[in-house]
Order: C-alpha cells, then structure tokens, then sequence
C-alpha cells in the first residue's frame, strides 16, 4: 500500500487546505467503514484513491444524518445540509471539510450534477419512511436512492459517470446491494420501528409484521427470508456485467464488492429466521481473505467466476 501523502500526490493534491479535507476524508472512512476503506487502498489505483473515498465519505454523511435522531432532529439536519450541499454546487465553494473535497473530486472526475440531486432528493424518504406496501414501492426506493447513491461513489471510476450501460449496470447493482442490507440489518431496522420488506411479501408467506418484531421462527419467516435472498443473488449475479462496463483498473474492486454481498447472502441464507432477532455482520477473517484474494489478482471463485499499513499517513 501507498503512503496517504504519495496518492495525494498522484491525484494532484497539492492545496494545503484541500489535502487536509482529503486526510479528514480518509480518517472519517477508516472509522465509518474500515473494510472499505481497505479495499480502496489496496485496490484502486492510488491517483484515483482520494476520488474514491471523498465520493462515498460524502455519501455516507448524508445517510448519517437521515439515521440519526428523531424524525423532527433529522429533518431539521437534513434541511440545513441539503441547502449546505446545494449552495456548494451551484458557488464552488463550503466550509465542509468533506463537501469540499467532494467538491473537488466530482470538479475533476466530471460526475454529472443531476446524480447528486437526485440523491439529495431521493434521501430525504428515510427521514419518515412509512415502509413498502409492494414490490413497486421497493423499486422505486432503490431507483430514488440507492441508485443515485452508486452513481455519485462507483460512477467516478468514469470521467464524466460513465456510459448509459454502466449506469443500467449499477441499477442493477443498487437492486441487489439494497435488498441484501434489508436482510442483513433487518433487526436493526425493526428495533428503529422500520421494515424495509414489502408488505405484499409478508402477505405472500402468511406472516405480520409482528412475527417479525417478536423474532419468531415460522416456517413462513424462514421462507420469507429464503426467498428474498435467492431474489436478491440472482439480482447480483445478473450485476456482474459491470465487470463489462467498469475501468480495468477499478474491476478488483469490483469484484470484492460483488463477492462481499455473495459472502453476505450466504451468511443470511445460513442465519434463516435468526436475521429478524439479531444483524448479520461481516466475518473479519472471511473479509480478510477476500481482501487478500482480490488485492493480488485472485483467481476464478464461486462467486463472480472471473479472476479475480491501513493507518492514514
């Protein structure tokens, strides 16, 4: 792994000021999101490195502040950080040490403005999310939110975001990453009054919510579960073509990704019911290895079938 200062160096960071957003931006992610953190480091190429976690720090930021508090303290939050965001694109210029570097990075990789709107917009439904009554409520969940939230991270490995196939590539992507994290932070959710579950599915296997909430072990439940993680893996095997559509230089971290939510659906597949009473967490030494797989080239695996210090300094 690089030094911190050698990828500032490549991505042309030179600004006192804005190399030190850039290191907050790092620091912020080794906290936020350790394996992800990583995975950038070891396996994008380091004048991209900056880029890359600047756009998900500013993500992931954003969807702090819509988790967080009650529905009266987070929109009240949201509303001065949207208007903070906004105000930043349209003058170039924040006070926000991770604005400005997304600022800058989105400048630099050209990522098309409309995707940062329509995150924007789209996160303000987890403010007071009333849940999905069907399948349609869920899709346009994920084409609101998740979607534009690939765009604004993974679309800049593309200078100006890419072609209308990598975008259709992350829609699909978005699809299959969501309805794994409903599965994996399903408790979690319940425990906070939120089931991103369809409603037309609990109805489909004769369970309520309450079965859910109550953490029982039905074979309706058991079923529930089964069946959305089947959906949500052929969804993600049906992603894979973003390996078609991504820069050679980004497809190892491509690849960790995918194989991460493959990882991840085994773990629910195994859980079964139990996922509704307690989160499904990252295995560390399991991470690890697909770390170590896919930083040194990997080989052919189950999962995608295609070959395949952490200190800020």
């Amino acid at each position: 792994m690089r030094t911190w200062r050698r990828s500032l160096e490549a991505a042309e960071v030179r600004q006192g000021v804005l190399r030190d957003d850039y290191t907050k931006v790092a620091r912020f992610m080794w906290r936020r999101e350790p394996a992800g953190y990583l995975a950038v480091r070891l396996m994008v190429p380091v004048a991209h490195q900056p880029h890359a976690l600047a756009g998900y720090a500013f993500a992931a930021f954003t969807d702090d502040i819509c988790d967080r508090g009650t529905v009266l303290e987070r929109t009240r939050r949201y509303d001065a950080w949207d208007a903070q965001v906004r105000t930043a694109l349209d003058s170039g210029s924040a006070g926000h040490p991770l604005l400005r570097a997304f600022l800058h990075t989105a400048a630099t990789r050209e990522l098309p403005r409309r995707w940062v709107d329509s995150y924007l917009d789209g996160a303000r439904i987890d403010l007071d999310f009333a849940g999905f009554a069907t399948e349609a409520d869920y899709q346009r969940y994920v084409e609101q939110l998740t979607w534009p939230f690939l765009m604004i991270t993974s679309g800049l490995a593309h200078q100006g975001g890419g072609s209308a196939e990598f975008a259709a590539a992350c829609r699909l992507f978005a699809d299959a990453a969501q309805r794994t994290d409903i599965l994996t932070d399903l408790s979690e959710d319940l425990r906070g009054g939120r089931l991103y579950l369809p409603v037309s599915d609990l109805d489909r296997y004769g369970i309520a919510r309450a079965d859910l909430e109550q953490g029982r072990d039905l074979p309706g439940v058991r079923a529930l579960i089964a069946a959305t993680a089947q959906t949500a893996r052929a969804t993600l095997r049906e992603a894979g073509v973003l390996l078609e559509h991504c820069p050679a230089e980004h497809r190892r971290l491509m690849r960790f990704v995918l194989d991460l939510h493959h990882q991840r659906l085994e773990s629910v597949a195994a859980r079964g019911a139990s996922v509704a009473r307690r989160p499904v967490r990252d295995r560390p030494v399991a991470c690890l290895r697909l770390l170590a797989r896919r930083s040194t080239g990997g080989h052919r695996d189950e999962f995608t079938g295609a070959p395949g210090s952490a200190s800020v300094r």
